[in-house]
C-alpha cells in the first residue's frame, strides 16, 4: 500500500481551555452554537496527517507474480499481434472460423466463471521454431473451477501436463489474473507457484460469450508464442 503525507489538518483544543460557564451552557442545549464559540479562539496550528490511499484490484497479484512473468503478462498485446501474424499466413481460415476466442478485444464484463466442471480446449498460435506449425488444436479434456473462499481455483484435470493455479482480480474490470504452475504426469501434489520458475505459469482469464471463458497465456515456456484455453461448462454437472 501507498502512503502519503498531506500537511493539512489542525491542533483539536483540549476540553480543559473552554470554561466552565461555556461548558454549562453546551449541557443545557446550546450544543453547536456555545462548543464553536468556545472554540473559537483555540490555536489552528496545522499538522502532518497521514492518509492512506486503499490497495487496488491488481496489487495482490502484482506482488505474488515474478518479474518474469510480470513482464510475460506486459506484453501480452505483442504476443496477440505475433502469434496470429504466424498463424494467419498459411491458417487464415482456421483462425477465422473460431470467432471471438481468437479475437484480442473480444473481452466482456464480469469475466468471474461459476465453479464447477468445464470442457476445455486448447489452441497454440505463433511459433518460436520452424519445427512445429503456426496454429494448432487440440481434443477437449476436463478442467475445474472451484471456489475457495477468497479466490477461484482452476486446475486442468486430465493430460501429461495440468496448469494449475488462482484466479485474481484486476484493476480492468474485464480480466482476471491466473497464476499457477503446471503439474506433471502422476505427480499428486505441484509446487506452489513460485517454488519452481521455470513452471510458473501467467495468463490472463476472460469472458467472451455466454457461458464461454478463455484462459491466455502468453509467451508459455514452449514452441508456441500463444496459448489458448477455451472453458465451456459441462452441461451435466456432478453432484456434491
Amino acid at each position: 500500500m501507498k502512503a502519503a503525507l498531506v500537511a493539512s489538518g489542525f491542533r483539536r483544543c483540549h476540553l480543559s481551555q473552554v470554561s466552565p460557564r461555556s461548558l454549562s451552557r453546551f449541557w443545557r442545549g446550546g450544543i453547536f452554537v456555545a462548543l464553536a464559540a468556545a472554540l473559537a479562539g483555540c490555536s489552528t496550528k496545522p499538522v502532518p496527517v497521514v492518509s492512506v490511499e486503499p490497495q487496488t484490484r491488481g496489487d495482490m497479484w502484482k506482488g505474488l507474480a515474478n518479474d518474469d512473468d510480470r513482464s510475460r503478462l506486459g506484453r501480452l498485446g505483442l504476443a496477440w499481434t505475433s502469434a496470429l501474424e504466424d498463424a494467419r499466413a498459411r491458417h487464415g481460415a482456421a483462425v477465422a472460423a473460431e470467432g471471438p476466442l481468437l479475437e484480442p478485444r473480444s473481452a466482456l464484463p464480469r469475466p468471474g466463471p461459476t465453479p464447477g466442471s468445464y470442457y476445455c480446449r486448447l489452441v497454440r498460435l505463433g511459433r518460436t521454431t520452424t519445427k512445429v506449425p503456426a496454429f494448432e488444436k487440440f481434443k477437449p479434456f476436463y478442467c475445474y473451477v472451484q471456489d475457495e473462499g477468497e479466490w477461484l481455483s482452476l486446475t486442468k484435470q486430465t493430460g501429461s501436463e495440468r496448469p494449475v493455479g488462482r484466479l485474481w482480480d484486476d484493476d480492468l474490470t474485464d480480466r482476471m489474473i491466473f497464476l499457477g504452475t503446471v503439474a506433471r504426469a502422476n505427480e499428486a501434489e505441484p509446487p506452489a507457484y513460485g517454488e519452481d520458475p521455470k513452471r510458473n505459469v501467467a495468463g490472463v482469464f476472460e469472458r467472451i460469450a455466454p457461458f464461454r471463458w478463455r484462459l491466455v497465456i502468453p509467451w508459455p515456456r514452449g514452441t508456441s508464442k500463444l496459448d489458448v484455453y477455451e472453458l465451456t461448462p459441462v452441461a451435466d454437472q456432478p453432484k456434491g
